[in-house]
C-alpha cells in the first residue's frame, strides 16, 4: 500500500498463530481485529450480555494519531452484536493490549471463536484543540436543539 503509515505491532502469547489485522478489500477503511480467545473455550455471549474480548494485539501509534475500534456491520445486522463503547479510542501513548468490549443486543446467544473477526480498527489523525473560556458564543439557526431536533 503506497503512502501507508507504518505502525509497529506485537502479538501477545495468547494471539500466537493468528495473523496481524488486515484490510479485507482494496478500499477498506478498517483493519479487522480478531478474537484471541482459547481454541478450546470459545466465549459465549448470552443475549444482553457484554464482555471484554482480547485481541492479543499491542500497537505503537505515531504521535498525532489515534485508532478507533468500531463494530463490524455484519455482526450487528445478522446477530445484534456490536461494540458497546463505540467507537473505542486507542491513544498514541497507550501500549497495552487492545481489547474489544462486545455486547450481544440480539435475542440468542452468540459464540465468539478464536480468530473470528470481531471489530474493525480505523487509524486516523488527531486534531488537538485548546478550549477558551467565553462569556457568549456565536448564534446559529439550530441553537441548542439536539437529540432529534432537526428531524425524526
Amino acid at each position: 500500500m503506497s503512502g501507508a503509515i507504518r505502525i509497529d505491532a506485537q502479538q501477545l502469547p495468547h494471539a500466537e498463530g493468528l495473523p496481524l489485522p488486515a484490510y479485507h478489500s482494496s478500499q477498506a477503511a478498517g483493519l479487522d481485529l480478531m478474537a484471541a480467545v482459547p481454541e478450546q473455550t470459545p466465549l459465549v455471549l448470552a443475549a444482553g450480555q457484554y464482555a471484554m474480548v482480547p485481541t492479543g494485539l499491542i500497537i505503537a501509534l505515531p504521535d498525532g494519531f489515534e485508532a478507533q475500534v468500531r463494530p463490524r456491520s455484519g455482526l450487528a445486522a445478522k446477530h445484534g452484536v456490536t461494540v458497546l463503547n463505540s467507537p473505542g479510542t486507542v491513544d498514541a501513548d497507550y501500549r497495552g493490549e487492545i481489547n474489544v468490549l462486545l455486547v450481544n443486543l440480539g435475542n440468542a446467544p452468540f459464540t465468539i471463536r478464536r480468530g473470528e473477526r470481531i471489530a474493525q480498527m480505523i487509524v486516523a489523525p488527531v486534531t488537538r484543540v485548546e478550549l477558551a473560556r467565553a462569556v457568549s458564543l456565536s448564534a446559529t439557526s439550530r441553537g441548542s436543539g439536539g437529540f432529534g431536533s432537526t428531524g425524526r
